[in-house]
């Protein structure tokens, strides 16, 4: 479902995948990022999105109280896994509201494998 922001001479509809691809590239900017994971459902395994498809490893959900997201990342081996998420979390909130007006009322860094890079 699109995000309506009503101002006073119309409104600007911004695509939940607009926001998906801006916190994608924002996540693959952070340190410690190997990239952004989509589930096989078949299998069950996670495989890594290319640049293209960062979208697809990241769920905006619109709701009456607010616009949440959900970023299923892989890591890289090493590093400490709750500061990249803090990262991770910062970066995106001040990224989307720099670029788009809307405030996050959450963000959930799943973090869904870890790989040596």
């Amino acid at each position: 479902m699109p995000i309506e922001i009503n101002q006073d001479k119309g409104a600007i509809i911004i695509d939940n995948h607009v926001i998906a691809t801006i916190a994608g590239v924002a996540a693959m900017e952070s340190y410690g990022i190997v990239g952004m994971a989509s589930k096989n459902a078949a299998d069950g395994l996670f495989e890594l999105l290319k640049f293209e498809n960062l979208a697809r490893g990241i769920e905006v959900i619109d709701e009456p109280t607010g616009v949440s997201i959900k970023l299923h990342v892989i890591i890289e081996y090493g590093v400490r896994i709750s500061t990249v998420a803090q990262n991770v979390i910062d970066r995106v909130r001040f990224n989307i509201a720099s670029l788009t007006d809307i405030e996050i009322d959450s963000i959930e860094v799943l973090v869904e494998d870890v790989r040596l890079n």
